[in-house]
């Protein structure tokens, strides 16, 4: 029973799943447990064949997967879910209502037909209408919506109206390229105390366990070991953009913020603020205010090149923002002496451990927002996705040796 999903689950999705679990699975299928529903063998899979919090996304994808035809949706463009994480107001008018009611005419089979037209056809965000996936609208599927029948698109129910949720993984969070927030991120930084023992130091820290193991080799007679001892010795130079297209980000930098405060694995910690780019001042508050400021030159001469730097930014500007002196700047300051790129150089040649961690891919398309991109990629040697993987790709890059 259900014999190819088993091997569908260990060798297309590579999932560890033992005959054990799976005879425990069929047994509670025996007795009934998944209530003769779909939704209730989902749920009754994930309890007994998913071992570990961080594989749930990977077994929801499968099952979406696996029984995609049975379930009659299709798997949702990352640009559709996108498009809707900022949800419209939530208003609409009489019209609207009335185009919302007039939904209930249409069978499942058409709500899901018109969907799969629109995925294919769709090229920009729609909120609140009454034909495209979009959100707070009359529009049959989508999220946030009024029509008292349709898809919903991943999100949270509302009304209740959704005869199907499409695309919708509950544990998206976990998966390693997915996109930080504050609990991932203290995560990573405790595993940057296995780091933060490797430097030449003499091991002049008693060790438990090494003694344990020195004397069960030593037959028994007691033989004391040493360790290097876990001290704080990295120190961290953390330069964060704000505002501006960073703005969507701030609850992820936020979180960034807090938990490397929090980490207490550096010995020194100095966090800065910029907006788009390097200029003649960094800034002590994220609100970049002239009076909370200190001069670019000036860091650079007090943080010798022992600090290691993680700059964190999308890297999306005007051109000129990096390449023109004049383009950002405060009156009390007066005109940037120095381009940002040139700023951005000096990092580069003061400190050997730097990179840069983006939370946005690449931009696609036009070369006016991938000039810079790609001009700070190539100064730095490329960036890091700021997810679970790339975090710790970056970790290992600051605390390499030269």
């Amino acid at each position: 029973m259900f014999l190819d999903f088993f091997y569908f689950l260990r060798e297309r999705y590579a999932m560890g799943i033992s005959l054990r679990e799976w005879m425990t699975l069929l047994a509670a299928l025996e007795q009934g447990l998944h209530g003769a529903t779909l939704t209730g063998f989902y749920q009754l899979c994930r309890i007994t064949l998913v071992k570990r919090e961080s594989d749930l996304d990977q077994f929801d994808q499968a099952f979406l997967d696996y029984f995609r035809e049975t379930a009659q949706l299709d798997e949702i463009p990352e640009k559709f879910l996108r498009w809707l994480e900022r949800p419209a107001a939530q208003n609409i008018g009489a019209y609207h209502q009335l185009m919302a009611k007039a939904n209930l005419a249409y069978s499942n089979e058409e709500v899901t037909r018109m969907l799969r037209e629109r995925l294919a056809t769709q090229k920009e965000a729609h909120n609140q209408g009454s034909f495209y996936v979009g959100t707070g609208g009359a529009s049959p599927f989508g999220r946030d919506g009024y029509s008292p029948k349709g898809i919903r698109i991943d999100g949270e129910s509302r009304f209740r109206g959704a005869f199907a949720v499409a695309g919708q993984r509950r544990f998206r969070d976990f998966r390693e390229d997915q996109v930080l927030d504050i609990r991932q991120f203290q995560m990573a930084f405790r595993r940057l105390r296995q780091y933060s023992s490797g430097d030449d130091v003499p091991e002049s820290e008693f060790s438990l366990e090494k003694t344990v193991q020195a004397t069960c080799r030593n037959a028994g007679r007691l033989t004391v070991s040493y360790q290097k001892p876990r001290r704080n010795t990295i120190k961290l130079l953390l330069l964060m953009d704000s505002g501006g297209s960073m703005y969507h980000y701030s609850k992820l930098c936020s979180g960034l913020f807090q938990a490397a405060n929090q980490a207490n694995h550096f010995k020194d910690l100095r966090i800065y603020y910029f907006h788009n780019c390097v200029y003649d001042r960094l800034y002590t508050d994220p609100r970049i205010q002239p009076r909370d400021s200190v001069a670019t030159d000036w860091t650079l001469k007090q943080f010798g090149p022992e600090y290691r730097v993680a700059f964190v930014g999308d890297a999306q500007m005007n051109p000129a923002e990096l390449l023109e002196t004049s383009y950002f700047s405060f009156n009390r300051y007066g005109v940037n002496e120095t381009t940002g790129i040139q700023w951005l150089r000096r990092f580069r040649e003061r400190y050997p451990h730097i990179v840069w961690l983006n939370p946005e891919e690449r931009p696609q398309g036009g070369r006016f927002w991938t000039a810079s991109y790609d001009a700070i990629a190539e100064l730095f040697g490329g960036m890091y996705r700021l997810t679970l993987e790339g975090l710790n790709e970056a970790l290992k890059a600051l605390l390499a040796r030269n």
